[in-house]
């Protein structure tokens, strides 16, 4: 028998333990997601590890540039993340990610937020530039509701709550600002150009209207209307864009890891911002239904809303609100 025919045998024969590796998958999904309660599944994922394991081991060297090596890949590292993982409590996990996982990440997105900030920041210097100078250009950023309402002489949030409950406004901002932040994140798997386009459109309209208002004798009660909640929805804005900066930049140059792996690590590592991103977003979304368009509230407390509320962002971040002490690695 000559060589190929020999490497042809020992592949044929080989392949015919694919039955075994689909059911070892199978068992270790049905643990890893706690579907089972048949003890002899647990029992039998030591064997099947080292089963995997084994095969793999010929894999790489019988098929190493096939789908089958791929597979047995993917199986033998779900075998060993359902057979080394511990138990998983959820006070804990929120904790850890909360208390040390999300202030390390703000520490290594510190130049993608910076970058983000500034961005934003010219985008809306921008905007009210062009505006100030060329009025007629609000129609590019601006729906005419808006754009009619004041010219009248009046914000578009004036009986706002007359129009739309509390609770109900509240729900669809909350939404829209959490869509809004995720879409600035995926946006940044578009090699960090989408990203540069959601913080640079949001800059110039933000920038637009106000200077817009400002034409009309309305800056004064459009900032009050952005302070008590603006400080915090911008801001996250900002840190969802440097998240999906940094996936971007992993992209663009993904280094000795490969693009593959340097994106996989990117968006995992960037994505945990976004668990604490929601919950401040919902916080604003909730201010903005019940605070901003209200006009018995004072424009003193409109202030003292909106910093408290950044300053706790800031401590949430910082993993202070958690007890963190030690800072962050350098």
């Amino acid at each position: 028998m000559n060589a190929s025919a020999r490497q042809h045998a020992l592949t044929a024969s080989f392949m015919q333990r694919a039955d075994l590796w689909r059911e070892a998958l199978a068992r270790s999904r049905r643990l890893a997601q706690g579907t089972t309660e048949d003890a002899g599944d647990a029992t039998r994922m030591a064997d099947d590890y080292r089963l995997l394991a084994h095969d793999l081991a010929r894999a790489r060297r019988l098929l190493p540039d096939t789908r089958t090596r791929e597979y047995l890949e993917a199986a033998y590292a779900r075998a060993h993340a359902t057979l080394h993982h511990g138990a998983w409590r959820l006070r804990e996990a929120l904790l850890r990610l909360f208390r040390d996982d999300i202030p390390e990440v703000m520490w290594w997105l510190r130049p993608y937020i910076l970058w983000s900030t500034a961005i934003l920041a010219l985008a809306a210097s921008a905007g009210y530039a062009l505006v100030h100078r060329y009025p007629e250009l609000i129609a590019l950023f601006a729906s005419p509701d808006l754009i009619a309402s004041v010219d009248h002489g009046r914000l578009w949030t004036e009986g706002l709550l007359n129009i739309v409950p509390s609770s109900v406004l509240s729900v669809q901002i909350l939404a829209n600002n959490i869509v809004v932040s995720l879409f600035a994140w995926c946006a940044g798997f578009f090699f960090g150009l989408g990203t540069l386009y959601i913080l640079g459109l949001n800059g110039l309209m933000l920038g637009a209207v106000l200077a817009f208002a400002s034409q009309h004798g309305l800056r004064d009660q459009l900032l009050t209307f952005i302070v008590a909640h603006g400080c915090v929805e911008l801001s996250v804005m900002c840190l969802a864009g440097a998240a999906g900066a940094a996936v971007g930049e992993a992209l663009v140059r993904p280094g000795a890891a490969g693009r593959i792996e340097s994106f996989r690590v990117a968006a995992l590592r960037s994505g945990k911002l976004l668990a604490a991103c929601v919950p401040l977003l919902i916080g604003a979304g909730l201010i903005e239904g019940y605070v901003s368009p209200n006009p018995r509230v004072p424009v003193s407390a409109h202030v003292v809303i909106g910093v408290s509320y950044w300053l706790f962002m800031l401590l949430l971040l910082s993993g202070a609100v958690f007890g963190r002490r030690t800072a962050a690695p350098r």
